[in-house]
């Protein structure tokens, strides 16, 4: 389990076949799970400066895999007692979106970012969405993407910054979203978010 908050802009030693290697500042030990770039992986080899983890067939099939190259965010899994912030991230990438247009707004900027319709179910306004492992929060909703804000310091701090037009990132929607649709979409087939909003103000 994640909390969508980037430990560290970590930097892709290199990646074999299978094998990815990361060099950063963090130490992971061997079996560890460690989010990178919002997919949940695991530790298999430490060295001095580095550690890897194993990336299988079925991974590579669904992650954006041509940004696992230079940069990478990495998060490591949580540890009971530890400060909750972000949201509840799985580790476990639903699709990959396209950002199709970014738009400076003062000090921030916006992107729109499309991915596939089946997903856009889960994607509510307001709502919590992970980001190549970064928590954010929806603004707006649309026929076929949605759209962020992302602050001056989100984007200077995360590879936001280095983001362009027909960039793909790695998404996993929010973990409530999906059981909640699941839940209801066989009894209830005109269920809006409106109305989960008010099952959810119940509790």
């Amino acid at each position: 389990m994640f909390t969508g908050l980037v430990r560290e802009l970590a930097t892709v030693a290199a990646f074999e076949g299978s094998v990815l290697s990361i060099r950063s500042s963090y130490k992971p030990n061997i079996g560890d799970s460690i989010a990178i770039n919002g997919a949940c992986l695991t530790v298999i080899a430490i060295f001095s400066d580095s550690f890897s983890v194993e990336l299988s067939p079925e991974s590579q099939k669904v992650l954006a895999i041509e940004n696992y190259k230079h940069s990478v965010h990495i998060e490591p899994a949580m540890k009971m007692g530890d400060r909750f912030e972000g949201h509840i991230v799985q580790g476990h990438i639903d699709c990959v979106g396209t950002i199709t247009t970014i738009k400076q707004n003062a000090d921030s900027y916006d992107f729109f970012i499309t991915l596939p319709k089946e997903y856009l179910k889960f994607v509510i306004p307001k709502g919590s969405i992970t980001i190549d492992g970064i928590s954010l929060t929806v603004n707006d909703v649309f026929n076929d993407k949605f759209r962020l804000t992302i602050i001056p310091h989100t984007f200077k701090q995360t590879l936001f910054k280095t983001y362009k037009i027909g960039t793909k990132v790695n998404i996993e929607t929010d973990m409530f979203a999906r059981y909640v649709y699941n839940i209801f979409k066989k009894d209830n087939t005109d269920l809006s978010w409106d109305k989960v909003d008010n099952m959810m103000a119940l509790y």
